[in-house]
């Protein structure tokens, strides 16, 4: 983890407010960052994309290339970078995966203050009103 760019609240902040993407619907993407440095002068994000299908959550590591996105990379929100759910690579090589459940999911959020109107730092609160 690059605390070069974020601190670890901000590492936080970004997982609550990913674990709430995830949570409010039943499919759904999202995502956890697990290194960022500035955006602007970096090739790549680090990230474990959450994938929420019904009651079960599918977890894979992966690499978010900036410069082959068709939108800016938004910190923010990041899920919107995630590309879609594959379980077999360009190279037609099963991509690991973990699968986890939304009770779970939901409990972890809890430690993070997401689930049931938990808060988040104000600051990112308001950059995600703009």
């Amino acid at each position: 983890m690059s605390t070069a760019h974020w601190q670890p609240q901000d590492y936080r902040n970004s997982w609550a407010l990913a674990l709430r993407e995830l949570l409010a619907a039943e499919v759904v993407d999202s995502c956890l960052v697990t290194s960022i440095t500035e955006p602007a002068m970096s090739n790549f994000i680090s990230c474990w994309p959450l994938y929420r299908r019904g009651e079960k959550v599918h977890v894979q590591e992966a690499l978010i290339f900036l410069d082959v996105l068709e939108v800016p990379f938004d910190e923010h929100r990041p899920w919107l970078s995630v590309r879609p759910r594959r379980t077999v690579s360009e190279d037609g090589l099963a991509i690991s995966e973990w699968v986890t459940s939304v009770g779970d999911v939901r409990e972890f959020a809890r430690t993070l203050g997401t689930a049931e109107g938990g808060e988040v730092d104000d600051g990112l609160r308001e950059d995600l009103r703009g």
